[in-house]
């Protein structure tokens, strides 16, 4: 299965998401907020399938973090979640460097798609390449 690296803020979004995705087989890395996950994306060597990170949080934001990602790791998935619109509109010019917006609240069927949507369409875009 896949190598995911988790970022958000919220303690109970991200246990609850980081299960979901384990119950499907993913290896999953938690981090708290977009410095924590930069450092532990860099301390891998960039060595994930797919990053999924909120937008909205301290430190460093989830729009900086997908740049700053992408840049390093340009064959990295990226796939974002907030529960806020203006974020969401933040995240529409960043077509080219993300795969999807996930709207909170969301359901644990709805991220385990999500999830295994960007993981298909990532696998595709390296069989064409």
């Amino acid at each position: 299965m896949a190598r995911i690296l988790l970022s958000d803020d919220e303690d109970a979004v991200r246990s609850f998401v980081k299960r979901a995705l384990e119950l499907d087989g993913h290896e999953v890395m938690a981090a708290v907020d977009g410095a924590d996950a930069l450092d532990k994306l860099t301390a891998e060597g960039g060595a994930f399938d797919l990053l999924l990170t909120d937008i909205r949080m301290p430190m460093m934001d989830g729009i900086a973090l997908a740049l700053a990602s992408a840049r390093e790791y340009p064959g990295l998935t990226i796939l974002l979640m907030t529960g806020y619109a203006d974020q969401r509109e933040r995240a529409a010019g960043l077509d080219a460097l993300i795969h999807d917006v996930v709207t909170k609240p969301f359901s644990l069927d709805q991220i385990r798609a999500a999830v295994r949507d960007a993981l298909g369409a990532s696998g595709r875009q390296r069989l064409s390449a």
